[in-house]
């Protein structure tokens, strides 16, 4: 289990757009059918990865809390599915399901959704504003598999409510998300950020 930190995408980054299919309505979505009123959160994620198997309950509470005040929520898994299948659609939905993710659970088949965020680990996290702007990037809280500290999401939640009461995030207090790295097709290895 290789810890990998976010790459941190420089603050004021314009939200890259996608057009993904969400694996549970097949439906094709881009960011702006995602988008909240008042913001955005891009979450990279996937099935298999203990660093987010140990945080999705706190995201379905999270999402729940903040989609009713105006943030959209948006699920991407960018995964090698050739090397594990545990992350291929199919399987995505079964998660979806499972844990009730009120949230699109969308994948990024050539990866190139990941690429323009530059995401770099599972989860990894990016909360842009209602101007598409990126305000903070980042870890959901302090906790890890087998740290003992309890999952609350609060770096996530405080940036949510800053932004919500037209707050700037301070550049200060956003620490790299740390979890298992995006598991890249060969043919994407070779650009910069990858394993």
């Amino acid at each position: 289990m290789a810890a990998t930190p976010s790459v941190m995408l420089p603050l004021g980054t314009e939200a890259p757009n996608f057009s993904l299919p969400d694996t549970v309505s097949g439906k094709i979505m881009s960011f702006d059918e995602v988008k909240g009123d008042k913001g955005t959160l891009v979450m990279f994620i996937c099935n298999h990865c203990p660093y987010v198997k140990h945080v999705n309950e706190e995201l379905v509470h999270l999402a729940k809390d903040y989609m009713s005040r105006g943030i959209g929520f948006v699920a991407i898994s960018a995964n090698d599915v050739e090397r594990y299948p545990d992350d291929a659609p199919d399987r995505m939905k079964e998660t979806a399901l499972k844990l009730g993710y009120p949230f699109p659970y969308l994948y990024d088949e050539s990866q190139e959704t990941a690429r323009a965020y530059q995401a770099a680990c599972t989860p990894d996290f990016f909360l842009f504003d209602n101007a598409k702007k990126l305000v903070y990037r980042g870890q959901l809280d302090d906790s890890r598999p087998g740290n003992g500290i309890p999952v609350t999401g609060k770096d996530l939640r405080r940036a949510m409510d800053w932004l919500l009461e037209g707050k700037t995030v301070p550049e200060a207090e956003q620490k790299p998300s740390i979890g298992c790295s995006i598991k890249w097709k060969p043919e994407n290895q070779d650009l910069g950020l990858f394993d």
